[in-house]
């Protein structure tokens, strides 16, 4: 989940169309809760089983199979529901035509379940249908639809947590917060994940300010508490539990202050050196 400034627009936005910053920021977003489960289920075959035996099956199943199931659920679904929101004969299940924001929900939970059900990555699909959606009819006004509802459900849910996370810290969860527990939530903030966004980008197109700011901003981490939670009902990690969560909503704690704090001044500087053709060229 990100913060409003460093997000993109609506689909039909063309202000931010070219916008290479928010264009990352928002696909890292959408793909970082699929492509983070097979780590997740890496930490669990470690903790249960140990050793390397559970490589080959791990690389085969939980990466290649799960990962390739969310992208072809993904792909199908999302031209199947494109072509009846538009395209479909019968006039019934032209929804583009009732602009009814609410399917982008119903589009959701179907990808989701769907690829569940054949134990694929639910987060990448849902990912790829809705770019799948919205490909099929780029210019559409349908897509603005879609995507103000799933914007302001994002929202809602977003703050709906945050009360949540605030509620937890506030009745003594971080009471098990270590100082090297905070050291390592700090070191995943500020070393981790500039330095991988940094390397992820050295052949990209982006300009090395352009690069900075990518690889400076990132997710919020709420859905690290999903994966926490899920990853400690399969395995004992040899950790208090509510270390693990200290740690994990410190971490949190910390982005949504630090990156929701310095997300409008930075992209607002880096939107008026755009503008005044600054950034024009690679740095």
């Amino acid at each position: 989940m990100l913060a409003s400034d460093v997000n993109v627009g609506e689909p039909a936005d063309a202000e931010n169309a070219d916008d290479e910053v928010r264009f990352a920021l928002t696909s890292e977003a959408g793909l970082n809760d699929g492509l983070a489960f097979p780590l997740v289920y890496a930490a669990i075959a470690v903790a249960v089983a140990g050793g390397t035996g559970w490589l080959g099956e791990w690389a085969l199943v939980d990466v290649l199979y799960r990962v390739a199931a969310g992208l072809i659920c993904g792909l199908l679904i999302g031209r199947l529901l494109g072509r009846l929101f538009f395209h479909s004969p019968a006039e019934v299940l032209r929804l583009a035509e009732r602009r009814d924001g609410f399917v982008a929900l119903a589009a959701t939970l179907l990808a989701y379940g769907v690829t569940e059900l054949v134990h694929g990555y639910g987060f990448i699909a849902v990912f790829v249908t809705a770019c799948t959606i919205r490909r099929v009819e780029h210019g559409h006004g349908y897509n603005n639809v879609l995507h103000g509802f799933v914007e302001q459900l994002e929202r809602l849910f977003t703050a709906w947590l945050l009360l949540l996370l605030g509620g937890f810290v506030a009745t003594g969860g971080l009471a098990a917060l270590t100082w090297r527990g905070a050291a390592v939530g700090l070191l995943l903030l500020l070393v981790i994940r500039p330095l991988a966004g940094w390397l992820s980008q050295v052949r990209g197109s982006a300009s090395r300010k352009e690069r900075l700011v990518i690889s400076f901003f990132g997710i919020r981490g709420i859905g690290s508490l999903f994966y926490l939670a899920y990853a400690l009902g399969e395995a004992d990690f040899g950790v208090p539990p509510s270390e693990l969560w200290a740690v994990t909503a410190f971490t949190v704690v910390v982005s949504v202050v630090l990156h929701g704090v310095t997300a409008t001044p930075v992209m607002g500087r880096l939107d008026a050196r755009r503008d005044a053709g600054v950034t024009a060229g690679p740095g």
